[in-house]
């Protein structure tokens, strides 16, 4: 379980949020609300207070590298520091067997990050995320500017990481895409968490924890 007691972040809070391993919450509100905020702020990025735990262990005693690699966050726009693609990836074996289900070549390892175009960039983004096997994933708009059949392939392969267990925390303005991953959907308004409903999932919305 990753939770966040009296999480408090600039203007935000406190808020209680608690995400279950195999459980994808799907975090919607306003633009500018703050939901970026709480993505940064449980991946231990942005500057917070209150506490978050790891199965009930506090995120201080952890390194922060370590931190990361179980709570794993995917920015809006990741960055990116090396030349080429393959020298992002912590196991290249591992991420050029995600490369097919990405719809991505098998050499697009070796490509200059210079010449990735935006939908490249954020589906490699999510393969450098997914080969280090985070048990919780915090997506900042993992599909956003994707054309349908991308947008697709990012979603099944997410839905497959939630099924071996990895708990979600998942922002996206997509409707569809929300509706279709969530089991869970909280709103973010006025810097106050609230349970909402969603068409295609009303029946399994609970309360905040």
């Amino acid at each position: 379980m990753l939770e966040a007691r009296d999480l408090t972040i600039r203007h935000l809070g406190p808020m209680r949020l608690s995400v279950a391993r195999g459980v994808c919450i799907a975090l919607s509100g306003p633009s500018g609300a703050g939901k970026s905020l709480i993505l940064r702020a449980l991946a231990d990025l942005e500057p917070n207070g209150g506490t978050v735990t790891l199965d009930g262990i506090e995120r201080e005693r952890f390194s922060a590298p370590e931190w990361r690699r179980q709570v794993g966050y995917l920015a809006a726009d990741a960055g990116w520091w090396a030349a080429t693609v393959g020298e992002h990836m912590a196991d290249t074996d591992a991420a050029r067997a995600l490369l097919p289900r990405l719809h991505l070549p098998d050499d697009a390892l070796a490509w200059a990050v210079s010449r990735l175009s935006t939908g490249e960039r954020k589906r490699l983004a999510l393969v450098r995320l997914l080969i280090q096997a985070p048990d919780f994933l915090l997506l900042d708009e993992p599909a956003s500017g994707l054309d349908p059949e991308a947008a697709g392939a990012v979603d099944t392969l997410v839905q497959a990481h939630q099924a071996a267990g990895a708990g979600i925390l998942l922002v996206t303005h997509d409707v569809h895409q929300r509706d279709h991953l969530a089991d869970r959907l909280l709103t973010l308004r006025d810097g106050t968490l609230a349970a909402t409903t969603a068409s295609d999932t009303r029946s399994r919305v609970e309360a905040p924890a």
